[in-house]
Formats: structure tokens, C-alpha cells, sequence
């Protein structure tokens, strides 16, 4: 895959730990749930290292001081569904009054294509910094259409998360968005025949949610 400045791949030893065992077809609902959250945190962190702050007046015990503050309801997240919902609150955890939106997609199993079926979004959330989280970056085709079910409604500051993507996918969404920062926390090999990506951890929602 070529370099796009717009994609960053994290490389992180606690990561790449988390990881391993969120693979690992023996790790059960739970802790899969529990694992998702956690990276998810860890990768809000550092997605956000070039946000705005506003300067703030706070009185510690000894003076007055200014300081810098995320500005109140700017932040949102949207989930992809249904696999994107496990990723909000490893961002709540970060911006616990971060509103919430749903963008509904399904992949055709015959055409790969996806369809959206569902599109909730807070209000101002064309002010909004962005979270749009999906934890598998497959084909591309969701998130591409979702961030450009976003833009059409006024969104500008944008940044698509997943967990783990295939380099098909992180392409497209590169080329398709490039103002759009694209943050995976592991780069996998390749999709399947059947788009499913590889090593990959199988299906994210069915491990989430117990659905298998």
C-alpha cells in the first residue's frame, strides 16, 4: 500500500497486545467488548493530538491562572452500525459528553456494495469535531459513504477510526476522502474472496454482541 498523508497507522506495544488477543477466536464476548473500548480510548488520545483549545481562567489553590480547555459539546461520534457501537465509549471515556449519532449500513453479500438503511445525527453537528468509528475497515465502501452521508450534511471536521484495516480499504477511503484523517490501529495483509479481511478477528459485531 502507498503512502497517504492522510492515514496513520498506530504502532504501539500495548496496542499490538491488545490486539493479539482481540484475534483470537477463544477471547469471548466480554472481554472482546471490554478490549474494543480499550483501544478504542488509547486511539482518541492520539487522534486528537491537533485539536482546538480554548484558553480558560481556573483558580487553583495558591492563584489564578489561564489554561486550555476541548470547548464544551464539540465533540460527536458516530457508529457505523451495528460494530461501530462498540467503539463510543472507548471515546466517551475521553469526552464523556460527546453526543451521539447512527449511520445505518449493510454490505450485499452478493454485491459487496453497502447500503445505508439509517442516518440519526445530533443537532449542530456540522460545529461538531467528528468521530466517525467503525472497528473494521474492510472494503471501504461503509465508510466512504458514511463520511460522505456526513459532509452532505454540513460536517467539515471529520476523523474515520477502525481497529483493524485492510490495506483495499485504507486506500480507498484515502483516495475517495483525502482531507478526511484515517486512523486504523493495525494494518492487516489482505481481504478474502468474500471481503473479509486477514489475519482479521472474523466478524466484530457477531463477537460483540453474541450473535454468532
Amino acid at each position: 500500500m502507498k503512502n497517504y498523508k492522510n492515514v496513520f497507522v498506530f504502532d504501539h506495544p500495548l496496542i499490538k497486545h491488545k490486539v493479539s488477543i482481540l484475534r483470537d477466536k477463544n477471547t469471548g464476548m466480554k472481554e472482546f467488548r471490554e478490549l474494543i473500548e480499550e483501544i478504542t480510548t488509547m486511539m482518541t488520545y492520539e487522534s486528537m493530538r491537533n485539536v482546538q483549545l480554548v484558553p480558560v481562567t481556573v483558580e487553583t489553590p495558591l492563584e489564578v491562572t489561564t489554561q486550555y480547555r476541548v470547548p464544551e459539546e464539540s465533540v460527536a461520534i458516530v457508529p457505523i452500525l451495528r460494530a461501530g457501537l462498540g467503539m463510543v465509549n472507548g471515546v466517551h471515556k475521553v469526552f464523556p459528553t460527546a453526543r451521539v449519532g447512527h449511520i445505518g449500513m449493510y454490505r450485499d453479500e452478493q454485491t459487496l456494495e453497502p447500503q445505508e438503511y439509517y442516518c440519526k445525527l445530533p443537532d449542530g453537528i456540522e460545529n461538531k469535531t467528528v468521530f466517525l468509528v467503525d472497528p473494521m475497515l474492510a472494503t471501504g465502501g461503509s465508510a466512504c459513504d458514511a463520511l460522505a452521508a456526513l459532509k452532505k450534511r454540513g460536517c467539515k471536521n471529520i476523523r474515520f477510526m477502525a481497529i483493524i484495516g485492510a490495506p483495499e480499504g485504507v486506500s480507498k477511503v484515502a483516495e475517495a476522502h483525502p482531507d478526511i484523517p484515517v486512523y486504523v490501529s493495525t494494518l492487516d495483509r489482505q481481504l478474502n474472496e468474500n471481503g473479509y479481511i486477514l489475519p482479521g478477528l472474523g466478524d466484530a459485531g457477531d463477537r460483540l454482541f453474541g450473535t454468532k
